[in-house]
């Protein structure tokens, strides 16, 4: 028998499971989709629903985790059994699909790095940004690598363990990522003409607000925070009876929210400041704020910092995902950490190698009439993360709701005053909103 980990402290989990929460949702997808959204009513409505229903099914994860200390397949296995493991297993798949492509993601990230210290980004024509971007990604070869050297470095975290590897690098990762966070928004908000960023982002017009709008702020809350595919419940099953859980997943929530708004601090402001569209859409990232960039004194410094923020905050997301899978191998089939990260991981790569491809050679190839990326994508996140979070919320609201509370006191001996309106959320609130976000997805609503 393997004997199973433990979080060194308090700190240090919820260092990790914000390092798990925060990733390229928060800094590449939240300033666009508020660029999109009319700002400031976006924002408003976005932290109502991370601070509601992304709270209580974060914290439904989590209780699952420690009442098991197992995997996430393993933790349902232990509850209740019957059928309830499938929900843990569509989380360790789409865990499994999601990486593969987000590496792939994230291994653009490094090479911009790259590109920012050669001089490669110093072009201030989006247009020509564009094309030096789909040049990139269409390439056969160059994406691969940097999607190897990203695997690489998540495997190399996660095979070192728990303390030693995960939570070690969250306690370097995190306090880098906001101190770069915060260097580049005090050169971002202190540019000529970046107070209508400012206020495009922190003054509400509800006028923009249409159904539309709740529904984005819906997805963006759930789907930031990293839920539905059990990484909390694997951080959460390291996790010790003497931890103040609900605490915890408030901290995590906060740190994951702030780095989301900060994003917009530092995106916004310098977009409205060169004139450029706030809602660039996904190209906001590796187009037009390599121009941004371009237009500031040392701004192949700062394009480098922010390259480096991002594949910061891809990498702290990675290593939970890649757990997810790993854990479920060493708790449930006996296989060394080592060898299951290693082995999980060149799979993984192999995996997305299509996805890359099919951004360019294979982009004729489509499957339902989707290419590959887009097809893993659409998987993954209209299909097994929406699962995966309602029969979560169903799951600890209606199967186990006793035990979850007896798990909630733990801490004190008390069942806490607000464990009630947590029931409510978990029970009916969210399992609603959740089939909303599948059926839309799905494109019946």
């Amino acid at each position: 028998m393997i004997k199973r980990e433990h979080w060194g402290s308090r700190l240090g989990f919820i260092l990790a499971a914000a390092g798990s929460a925060v990733g390229l949702g928060n800094i590449w997808k939240f300033p666009y989709m508020a660029g999109e959204n009319g700002g400031g009513a976006f924002l408003l409505i976005y932290l109502a629903l991370v601070f509601t229903i992304g709270l209580s099914v974060m914290l439904a994860e989590m209780v699952i985790g420690r009442m098991t200390a197992k995997n996430a397949i393993g933790a349902f296995a232990k509850l209740k059994g019957g059928a309830w493991p499938l929900v843990g297993l569509c989380g360790v798949a789409a865990a499994f699909i999601i990486l593969s492509f987000y590496s792939v993601v994230a291994g653009w990230t490094i090479s911009y790095m790259v590109k920012s210290i050669t001089g490669a980004l110093a072009i201030e024509d989006p247009a020509a940004l564009g094309s030096v971007f789909g040049g990139f990604i269409s390439d056969p070869v160059s994406p691969l690598i940097y999607h190897a050297i990203f695997m690489a470095l998540t495997v190399f975290v996660v095979l070192a363990g728990v303390g030693s590897g995960i939570e070690r690098a969250s306690k370097i990762l995190m306090p880098a990522l906001f101190a770069l966070l915060l260097i580049l928004i005090v050169r971002s908000v202190t540019l000529p003409g970046a107070g209508e960023g400012i206020a495009f982002l922190l003054s509400p017009d509800f006028s923009k607000v249409t159904w539309a709008t709740v529904s984005e702020a819906l997805s963006q809350a759930f789907f930031s925070l990293s839920l539905g595919m059990g990484a909390m419940i694997t951080y959460g099953s390291y996790l010790s009876k003497k931890e103040n859980i609900a605490s915890s997943a408030g901290w995590v929530t906060l740190l994951d929210t702030s780095v989301a708004v900060m994003a917009g601090l530092l995106i916004l402001p310098a977009v409205f400041a060169f004139g450029f569209d706030p809602s660039a859409g996904p190209g906001l990232t590796f187009i037009t704020l390599p121009a941004v960039f371009a237009h500031m004194p040392m701004g192949s410094v700062f394009a480098f910092m922010f390259f480096l923020l991002l594949g910061i905050a891809a990498l702290t997301s990675a290593v939970s995902i890649l757990e997810v899978v790993v854990a479920y191998f060493v708790d449930d089939r006996g296989i060394s950490r080592k060898w299951a990260s290693i082995v999980v991981g060149v799979i993984i790569f192999l995996l997305g190698i299509p996805s890359s491809l099919s951004l360019g050679i294979m982009g004729e190839f489509t499957i339902f009439g989707l290419g590959f990326f887009d097809l893993m994508d659409y998987i993954s996140s209209k299909l097994l993360l929406p699962i995966g979070g309602l029969f979560i919320s169903l799951f600890v609201g209606w199967v186990v709701w006793d035990k979850a509370k007896e798990d909630i006191a733990a801490h004190n001996g008390v069942v806490p005053g607000w464990i009630n309106a947590w029931g409510i959320i978990v029970k009916f609130i969210a399992p609603l909103a959740i089939a909303f976000i599948l059926l839309k997805g799905l494109g019946v609503l």
